[in-house]
C-alpha cells in the first residue's frame, strides 16, 4: 500500500485551476491572471485596491467608467518567455485580466481617482455612500 502525503493547497490549486478552465477555456491558466481586489467603505468614499505587482501600469492598464460599470483591465508581460524551457515551477500568471465593478446610479468617471503604489492599484471613488440616517420620533398633536 502507497502511502501519500495530503496537501490541500495542491488541490486547492487543483480545483481552482479546473473551474477556471471550464468557465472561460481550456489553456486560460496559462495565459490569464485574476487579480486580487480588496473594496472598502472610507466615510462617503469606496476604495478599491487592485493587486498588480509586475505590472507597468502606465503601459498596459486602463481604466474606464461606461453605462454603470468601473472596468480595470490589462496584461501582465511574462519577462522571461526565453526560459520557457528551463522553468521548474511556474505559480506565477501572466497575460490579460479584466475585473469589473458595479457602480451605483449617478455615478460619474469625474468621481474616481486611480493611483499606483508598490503592486497596488488604488481607484477612489468619491461621494457613493449615502450617511445613514439615524432614526427619529415623530411628534403626535392633538387634534381638536
Amino acid at each position: 500500500m502507497a502511502l501519500s502525503v495530503w496537501d490541500p493547497f495542491t488541490r486547492f490549486d487543483s480545483d481552482f485551476d479546473q473551474i477556471v478552465r471550464r468557465v472561460w477555456g481550456r489553456n486560460v491558466s496559462r495565459e490569464a491572471f485574476v487579480p486580487a481586489v480588496e473594496t472598502v467603505k472610507d466615510g462617503s468614499d469606496v476604495v478599491i485596491k487592485v493587486e498588480l505587482p509586475g505590472v507597468d501600469v502606465e503601459k498596459d492598464v486602463e481604466i474606464e467608467v461606461d453605462n454603470g460599470r468601473l472596468t480595470v483591465s490589462g496584461r501582465r508581460s511574462d519577462t522571461n518567455e526565453k526560459n520557457e524551457g528551463s522553468v521548474l515551477v511556474r505559480e506565477l500568471r501572466y497575460g490579460a485580466f479584466r475585473r469589473a465593478f458595479a457602480l451605483p446610479e449617478g455615478v460619474s468617471a469625474d468621481q474616481v481617482e486611480a493611483k499606483y503604489d508598490k503592486g497596488l492599484l488604488e481607484l477612489r471613488v468619491r461621494d457613493v455612500t449615502k450617511p445613514v440616517e439615524q432614526p427619529r420620533k415623530i411628534a403626535i398633536t392633538r387634534g381638536e
